[in-house]
Protein backbone atom coordinates (compact mmCIF):
# COMPACT_ATOMS: atom_id res chain seq x y z
CA UNK A 1 0.00 0.00 0.00
CA UNK A 2 1.93 3.40 -1.09
CA UNK A 3 -0.57 5.22 1.10
CA UNK A 4 -0.25 5.60 4.76
CA UNK A 5 -3.23 7.88 5.39
CA UNK A 6 -6.66 7.77 3.56
CA UNK A 7 -9.19 10.52 4.48
CA UNK A 8 -12.22 9.75 2.93
CA UNK A 9 -15.21 12.10 2.84
CA UNK A 10 -14.78 12.93 6.54
CA UNK A 11 -16.80 15.19 8.22
CA UNK A 12 -16.39 16.35 11.98
CA UNK A 13 -18.65 18.29 14.17
CA UNK A 14 -18.52 20.17 17.70
CA UNK A 15 -21.38 19.80 19.82
CA UNK A 16 -21.83 23.24 21.32
CA UNK A 17 -25.15 24.03 23.09
CA UNK A 18 -28.23 23.38 20.77
CA UNK A 19 -25.91 23.76 17.92
CA UNK A 20 -24.13 21.36 16.05
CA UNK A 21 -20.61 23.64 14.84
CA UNK A 22 -19.19 21.75 11.58
CA UNK A 23 -15.33 22.08 11.95
CA UNK A 24 -13.83 19.58 8.63
CA UNK A 25 -16.72 19.32 5.75
CA UNK A 26 -16.36 16.70 3.58
CA UNK A 27 -12.57 16.25 3.03
CA UNK A 28 -10.44 13.99 1.35
CA UNK A 29 -6.70 13.84 0.95
CA UNK A 30 -4.44 10.53 0.68
CA UNK A 31 -0.75 10.90 2.12
CA UNK A 32 1.79 8.75 0.70
CA UNK A 33 4.85 7.27 2.62
CA UNK A 34 7.48 9.01 2.97
CA UNK A 35 5.76 12.22 1.93
CA UNK A 36 6.41 15.78 3.25
CA UNK A 37 3.12 17.73 3.85
CA UNK A 38 2.36 21.08 5.45
CA UNK A 39 -0.96 22.22 6.22
CA UNK A 40 -1.84 25.57 6.84
CA UNK A 41 -4.88 27.98 7.05
CA UNK A 42 -5.76 30.69 8.94
CA UNK A 43 -7.18 29.83 12.76
CA UNK A 44 -10.56 27.65 12.69
CA UNK A 45 -9.72 26.31 9.38
CA UNK A 46 -9.69 22.82 10.61
CA UNK A 47 -6.63 21.76 10.24
CA UNK A 48 -6.21 21.68 13.99
CA UNK A 49 -9.34 19.60 14.13
CA UNK A 50 -8.12 17.17 11.45
CA UNK A 51 -4.49 16.27 13.05
CA UNK A 52 -6.53 15.30 16.36
CA UNK A 53 -8.67 13.23 14.16
CA UNK A 54 -5.38 11.46 12.29
CA UNK A 55 -4.60 10.35 16.01
CA UNK A 56 -7.79 9.24 16.85
CA UNK A 57 -7.68 11.98 19.80
CA UNK A 58 -11.34 13.19 17.62
CA UNK A 59 -13.16 10.54 15.28
CA UNK A 60 -15.06 11.54 12.41
CA UNK A 61 -18.36 12.34 12.68
CA UNK A 62 -18.73 11.07 9.14
CA UNK A 63 -16.55 9.21 6.84
CA UNK A 64 -13.28 7.39 7.76
CA UNK A 65 -9.47 7.72 8.56
CA UNK A 66 -7.37 5.22 7.32
CA UNK A 67 -3.63 5.02 8.77
CA UNK A 68 -2.04 2.25 7.49
CA UNK A 69 -5.08 0.41 6.64
CA UNK A 70 -6.31 0.30 10.27
CA UNK A 71 -9.81 2.55 10.83
CA UNK A 72 -9.65 5.09 13.47
CA UNK A 73 -13.00 4.57 14.92
CA UNK A 74 -12.04 0.90 15.75
CA UNK A 75 -11.20 1.10 19.14
CA UNK A 76 -9.25 -2.01 19.55
CA UNK A 77 -6.72 -0.78 16.62
CA UNK A 78 -6.13 2.44 18.79
CA UNK A 79 -2.89 1.69 20.48
CA UNK A 80 -1.12 0.32 17.10
CA UNK A 81 -2.77 3.37 14.89
CA UNK A 82 -0.94 5.56 17.63
CA UNK A 83 2.09 3.65 17.27
CA UNK A 84 2.02 4.12 13.45
CA UNK A 85 1.17 7.78 13.77
CA UNK A 86 2.70 9.46 16.36
CA UNK A 87 2.06 13.25 17.48
CA UNK A 88 3.80 15.98 18.20
CA UNK A 89 1.68 18.91 20.28
CA UNK A 90 2.25 22.97 20.23
CA UNK A 91 3.41 22.62 23.40
CA UNK A 92 6.53 20.49 24.82
CA UNK A 93 5.65 20.82 28.22
CA UNK A 94 2.16 19.22 27.86
CA UNK A 95 3.80 16.03 26.70
CA UNK A 96 7.24 15.76 28.80
CA UNK A 97 5.98 13.47 31.62
CA UNK A 98 9.13 12.66 33.34
CA UNK A 99 11.95 14.46 35.80
CA UNK A 100 15.26 13.16 33.30
CA UNK A 101 15.23 13.46 29.50
CA UNK A 102 16.35 9.89 28.63
CA UNK A 103 13.66 8.60 31.40
CA UNK A 104 11.11 10.66 29.70
CA UNK A 105 12.16 9.37 26.14
CA UNK A 106 11.85 5.70 27.38
CA UNK A 107 8.53 6.28 28.51
CA UNK A 108 6.44 5.34 24.82
CA UNK A 109 8.60 2.20 24.13
CA UNK A 110 7.75 1.24 27.76
CA UNK A 111 3.99 1.57 27.47
CA UNK A 112 4.60 -0.05 24.64
CA UNK A 113 5.97 -3.64 26.51
CA UNK A 114 8.77 -3.44 24.93
CA UNK A 115 12.30 -5.25 26.30
CA UNK A 116 14.73 -2.75 28.56
CA UNK A 117 18.14 -3.59 26.11
CA UNK A 118 15.70 -2.61 23.06
CA UNK A 119 14.15 0.23 24.77
CA UNK A 120 18.01 1.98 26.01
CA UNK A 121 18.99 1.38 22.22
CA UNK A 122 15.67 3.10 21.33
CA UNK A 123 16.79 6.19 23.76
CA UNK A 124 20.15 6.35 22.23
CA UNK A 125 19.35 6.56 18.40
CA UNK A 126 16.28 9.09 19.17
CA UNK A 127 18.32 11.37 21.51
CA UNK A 128 20.83 11.23 18.94
CA UNK A 129 18.44 11.56 15.88
CA UNK A 130 17.12 15.11 17.50
CA UNK A 131 20.65 16.18 18.11
CA UNK A 132 20.34 15.77 22.20
CA UNK A 133 22.01 13.19 23.39
CA UNK A 134 24.45 15.21 25.31
CA UNK A 135 21.21 16.08 27.49
CA UNK A 136 19.60 13.09 28.17
CA UNK A 137 20.88 12.99 31.90
CA UNK A 138 19.45 16.40 32.50
CA UNK A 139 16.10 17.93 33.78
CA UNK A 140 13.48 19.02 31.18
CA UNK A 141 12.51 21.71 33.00
CA UNK A 142 16.35 23.22 32.44
CA UNK A 143 16.00 22.91 28.64
CA UNK A 144 15.20 25.84 25.94
CA UNK A 145 11.78 25.92 23.90
CA UNK A 146 13.25 24.12 21.27
CA UNK A 147 15.65 21.80 23.19
CA UNK A 148 12.08 20.42 25.01
CA UNK A 149 10.27 20.54 21.55
CA UNK A 150 13.31 17.75 20.25
CA UNK A 151 13.07 15.78 23.35
CA UNK A 152 8.98 15.40 22.68
CA UNK A 153 10.09 14.16 19.00
CA UNK A 154 12.67 11.92 20.47
CA UNK A 155 9.83 10.06 22.65
CA UNK A 156 7.75 9.68 19.89
CA UNK A 157 10.95 8.71 17.50
CA UNK A 158 11.51 5.67 20.20
CA UNK A 159 7.80 4.44 19.75
CA UNK A 160 9.25 4.02 15.80
CA UNK A 161 6.41 5.37 14.21
CA UNK A 162 6.28 5.22 10.23
CA UNK A 163 4.44 8.71 10.49
CA UNK A 164 4.69 11.44 12.45
CA UNK A 165 2.29 14.08 12.94
CA UNK A 166 3.26 18.23 13.71
CA UNK A 167 0.45 19.97 14.98
CA UNK A 168 1.95 23.95 14.90
CA UNK A 169 5.15 22.20 16.88
CA UNK A 170 6.84 25.79 17.14
CA UNK A 171 3.91 28.08 17.33
CA UNK A 172 5.89 28.76 21.06
CA UNK A 173 9.03 29.17 20.15
CA UNK A 174 11.38 31.96 19.42
CA UNK A 175 13.01 31.38 15.90
CA UNK A 176 16.11 29.48 16.75
CA UNK A 177 13.82 26.54 18.48
CA UNK A 178 12.23 27.06 15.54
CA UNK A 179 14.98 26.57 13.09
CA UNK A 180 16.05 23.92 15.47
CA UNK A 181 12.92 21.99 15.36
CA UNK A 182 12.33 22.11 11.29
CA UNK A 183 15.89 21.07 10.56
CA UNK A 184 14.88 18.42 12.98
CA UNK A 185 11.64 17.25 10.87
CA UNK A 186 13.40 17.68 7.34
CA UNK A 187 15.98 15.39 8.55
CA UNK A 188 13.48 12.72 9.56
CA UNK A 189 12.11 12.56 6.47
CA UNK A 190 15.21 12.92 4.35
CA UNK A 191 17.16 10.33 6.44
CA UNK A 192 14.54 8.41 7.90
CA UNK A 193 12.06 8.21 5.58
CA UNK A 194 9.77 9.39 8.23
CA UNK A 195 6.59 10.46 6.50
CA UNK A 196 5.64 14.16 8.07
CA UNK A 197 2.07 15.68 7.91
CA UNK A 198 3.07 19.20 9.57
CA UNK A 199 0.80 21.78 10.75
CA UNK A 200 1.60 25.41 10.73
CA UNK A 201 1.34 29.36 10.47
CA UNK A 202 4.40 30.10 8.89
CA UNK A 203 4.47 30.13 5.76
CA UNK A 204 8.33 29.39 5.61
CA UNK A 205 7.84 26.35 7.05
CA UNK A 206 5.97 25.19 4.23
CA UNK A 207 8.30 26.03 1.04
CA UNK A 208 10.72 22.25 1.51
CA UNK A 209 7.45 20.46 1.51
CA UNK A 210 6.53 17.99 -1.00
CA UNK A 211 2.69 19.15 -0.67
CA UNK A 212 1.46 22.08 1.05
CA UNK A 213 -2.55 21.84 1.37
CA UNK A 214 -4.79 24.83 2.33
CA UNK A 215 -7.67 24.80 4.46
CA UNK A 216 -10.62 26.94 4.86
CA UNK A 217 -14.34 26.15 6.80
CA UNK A 218 -13.21 22.80 6.84
CA UNK A 219 -12.14 21.54 3.33
CA UNK A 220 -9.16 22.00 0.83
CA UNK A 221 -9.36 24.61 -0.74
CA UNK A 222 -5.99 24.22 -2.55
CA UNK A 223 -3.35 21.81 -2.76
CA UNK A 224 0.20 21.36 -5.01
CA UNK A 225 3.52 21.66 -4.88
CA UNK A 226 5.00 24.90 -2.83
CA UNK A 227 5.81 26.64 -6.03
CA UNK A 228 2.20 25.85 -7.38
CA UNK A 229 0.20 26.93 -4.42
CA UNK A 230 2.74 30.36 -3.27
CA UNK A 231 2.80 31.68 -6.73
CA UNK A 232 -1.46 32.32 -6.69
CA UNK A 233 -0.49 34.97 -4.09
CA UNK A 234 -4.11 36.78 -4.59
CA UNK A 235 -6.13 33.78 -3.39
CA UNK A 236 -3.69 33.19 -0.37
CA UNK A 237 -4.20 36.57 0.54
CA UNK A 238 -7.97 36.01 0.72
CA UNK A 239 -7.74 33.56 2.37
CA UNK A 240 -5.98 35.89 5.57
CA UNK A 241 -2.56 34.00 4.68
CA UNK A 242 1.02 35.08 4.01
CA UNK A 243 3.40 34.17 1.64
CA UNK A 244 7.17 33.45 2.33
CA UNK A 245 9.38 36.89 2.48
CA UNK A 246 10.76 36.22 -0.84
CA UNK A 247 7.04 35.34 -2.61
CA UNK A 248 6.20 38.82 -1.35
CA UNK A 249 8.98 40.55 -2.67
CA UNK A 250 8.97 39.09 -6.01
CA UNK A 251 4.92 39.94 -6.24
CA UNK A 252 5.71 43.19 -5.58
CA UNK A 253 9.00 43.43 -7.72
CA UNK A 254 6.65 42.36 -10.82
CA UNK A 255 4.23 44.49 -9.88
CA UNK A 256 6.80 47.15 -10.62
CA UNK A 257 7.67 45.80 -13.72
CA UNK A 258 10.67 43.90 -13.07
CA UNK A 259 11.24 40.68 -15.11
CA UNK A 260 11.77 37.82 -12.74
CA UNK A 261 9.96 34.43 -12.51
CA UNK A 262 6.67 34.62 -10.60
CA UNK A 263 7.53 31.35 -8.38
CA UNK A 264 10.82 32.29 -6.66
CA UNK A 265 10.74 30.80 -2.69
CA UNK A 266 14.18 31.34 -1.55
CA UNK A 267 16.91 34.19 -1.11
CA UNK A 268 19.59 31.94 -3.28
CA UNK A 269 16.55 32.08 -6.30
CA UNK A 270 16.36 35.46 -6.17
CA UNK A 271 19.53 36.35 -6.64
CA UNK A 272 20.01 33.69 -9.12
CA UNK A 273 17.14 35.56 -11.32
CA UNK A 274 17.88 39.27 -10.43
CA UNK A 275 21.86 38.23 -11.56
CA UNK A 276 20.97 36.94 -14.75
Amino acid sequence: MKEIVNIENISFEYAQENTQSKALDELDLDIKRGEFVVIIGHNGSGKSTLSKNLNAILKPTKGNILINGMNTKDDSKLWNIRQSAGMVFQNPDNQIVATVVEEDVAFGPENLGIQPDEIKKRVVESLKSVGMYEFKDKAPHLLSGGQKQRVAIAGIIAMKPECIIFDEPTAMLDPSGRREVMNTIKRLNNEENITIIHITHFMEEAVDADRIVVMEKGKIVLQGKPKEVFVQVDKLKKLGLDVPFMTELTYELRKEGIDIRPDILTVDEMVMNLCR
